[in-house]
């Protein structure tokens, strides 16, 4: 979900998200694509910044984590202290002009008995990916080997848990190299943005 865009060369967000915020540098890891290739990952983009570059910012599911763990429910790359599993999906994204990619999305394994629990609560956060896009076999989003994420970290998918996918903001990486588009700059896997917005402040019900 987009949450916020710039002006064109403008490197601020909103004051609502971030005051005195610099878009420029305040991303831990950004990565640069030219031509659908990866060509720099820099910790400062101002090198690499142009008047006419415009700044989405996109919702990200870490910020719902806290209410899962509140609620009872275990957040596996939490516990072990590594980057949730992303993987490119067989979906194809809704194409907008020359942009288009497949959907990327992040897993998180769910005692099967939590599942519902796991559902209702991401559901009230529809502005960092909300409910679930997909649980249950991987093989139906393409998906060989939970062992293997496109990015991100593996984690163990316990006996009696059910892997469980939620859009993600690293969709943006996949709509870069399949698109082809002359110059995209996103954040690294992982390296996200954060707001000065606290994490129940986008909680909707």
């Amino acid at each position: 979900p987009v949450l916020d865009v710039t002006d064109p060369g403008a490197g601020q967000p909103a004051a609502r998200w971030a005051e005195d915020a610099d878009l420029r540098m305040d991303v831990p890891r950004y990565r640069v694509y030219e031509q659908g290739e990866l060509v720099d990952e820099p910790t400062d983009l101002r090198c690499w910044w142009r008047d006419d570059l415009v700044t989405f910012l996109l919702g990200c599911s870490f910020t719902f984590e806290r209410a899962l763990a509140a609620a009872g429910v275990p957040v596996r790359h939490l516990e072990c202290g590594c980057n949730v599993p992303m993987y490119r999906a067989n979906r194809q994204c809704h194409p907008a002009g020359q942009f288009h990619g497949a959907l990327v999305v992040s897993m998180r394994p769910i005692p099967g008995d939590l599942v519902s629990r796991a559902v209702q609560v991401t559901s009230r956060y529809p502005a960092v990916h909300g409910a679930p896009v997909h649980i249950g076999d991987p093989s139906a989003l393409g998906i060989r080997d939970l062992a293997r994420p496109d990015y991100g970290d593996a984690v163990d998918v316990r006996p009696g848990e059910v892997p469980v996918f939620w859009a993600c903001g690293v969709t943006p990486q996949s709509v870069a190299l399949a698109s082809r588009v002359p110059l995209m700059i996103t954040h690294a896997p992982g390296h996200m943005f954060v707001t000065d917005r606290r994490d129940e402040e986008l909680a909707v019900g």
